[in-house]
């Protein structure tokens, strides 16, 4: 099938959703479909076997560093990406238009112009997100959800990336669902792995790794006012943060110099795929303080490969996934979130229970495998309908 993949964001960056694009791409190249990718104008080229052939929006002007999330940025960009993707549509003989998140609403657009049927690509719950990150929109709430739901049920397929989001294509009346998890990075990895990171960023006592951006929804507030709290108790204590914008970086710095843990704590900013191997071998514990949102972390699939164990707030975002036998649990508060890290420092037969109940988790369901088989079944039962 000849594919449109709407992607409204930078490309390529590594970071949760455009590397979520690019699998998705490679993937459907390499089972036999022609895909043609419309994003944004910033970010890197497109790895070359992804096997696509990307386009991109003219730059609207003064609009950079576009980050993750609702902002006027993405608003801006996508009514410059609305027009090209409506004349690639119309030119371009597709079978399908493959829609990530707010580009449903274009898809929707050609599909009652050019009759082109879409797959809702939904990695959150639009009108949840906004509502939550503008108090101003909150209002709008109902609205949104109208619009969210026309676009699921018009569909010929939605495709969340997990069981919370499932559930409410479900509720919508999606008229076809197929989950489609996010899988380990890990394999993708190609550096060696390097042993002494630890040495490098001068770690001597038990570290705990946050690997993300540094969006408010990630808990870095929660995480830095926890190690806080653990530290009076275990003061060789290491924390370890990688990834965010250098502005992030800078407040969360600001933060924990306020906090007086600056000296226990290391901001190294983004680090490519390539190096996860070799920060979850300098990590003694994983931890991921979200607080906010009902979709999974890309990250989790790749913590539960790592071979190491996991400290996580019990909030359906991560209760989709992980369990008890998989991570330590806690409720989003620093006391209970300190006290779940201190856990992990004492008891040594806990790491090892959870790191091999989660490695073994994420190779008998989050591998490539399954995520192919997934996608596979998928696009036949599309083939299938449309032909039919």
């Amino acid at each position: 099938m000849k594919i449109l993949l709407l992607a409204p964001h930078p490309l390529y960056q590594e970071r949760g959703t455009p590397i979520a694009v690019y699998m998705l791409a490679k993937t459907l190249a390499q089972q036999g479909h022609k895909i043609d990718i419309l994003a944004y104008h910033e970010g890197s080229c497109v790895p070359q076997d992804t096997n696509a052939s990307v386009y991109r929006i003219s730059a609207p002007p003064f609009i950079h560093g576009i980050k993750p999330g609702f902002s006027i940025k993405k608003i801006i960009c996508d009514c410059f990406m609305l027009p090209k993707a409506f004349k690639m549509a119309k030119t371009g003989n597709y079978d399908i238009v493959h829609a990530v998140e707010e580009s449903v609403f274009m898809a929707m657009m050609i599909h009652k112009r050019l009759k082109i049927p879409y797959v809702y690509d939904m990695d959150s719950s639009m009108p949840h997100q906004i509502a939550e990150n503008s108090k101003l929109l909150a209002p709008l709430l109902p609205v949104m959800k109208f619009f969210e739901k026309k676009a699921v049920r018009q569909a010929i397929a939605v495709v969340p990336v997990c069981d919370a989001l499932a559930d409410l294509a479900g509720k919508y009346g999606a008229a076809k669902i197929a989950v489609l998890r996010d899988i380990s990075l890990i394999n993708n990895s190609s550096a060696p792995v390097k042993n002494n990171l630890r040495q490098e960023l001068g770690i001597k006592g038990f570290c705990f790794l946050y690997l993300g951006n540094l969006e408010p929804y990630q808990g870095i507030d929660l995480l830095l006012k926890s190690f806080k709290i653990l530290l009076k108790e275990n003061q060789t204590a290491e924390l370890v943060i990688a990834g965010g914008a250098q502005s992030d970086i800078e407040k969360y710095q600001k933060i924990s110099r306020d906090l007086e843990i600056h000296d226990h704590t290391r901001f190294i900013g983004p680090r490519p795929v390539t190096e996860m191997p070799s920060l979850f071998e300098m990590a003694d514990a994983l931890v991921s303080p979200r607080t906010k949102g009902g979709n999974t972390p890309m990250k989790i699939y790749s913590y539960l490969d790592s071979g190491k164990p996991i400290i996580a707030t019990n909030l359906a975002t991560h209760t989709q996934v992980l369990d008890n036998n998989t991570a330590v649990l806690t409720p989003p508060c620093p006391q209970d979130f300190a006290q779940g890290m201190a856990r992990l420092i004492n008891d040594s037969a806990l790491r090892l229970s959870l790191a091999q109940n989660a490695k073994k988790t994420a190779l008998e369901k989050y591998s490539s495998e399954t995520y192919a088989k997934t996608l596979s079944n998928l696009y036949k039962w599309i083939e299938t309908k449309i032909h039919h």
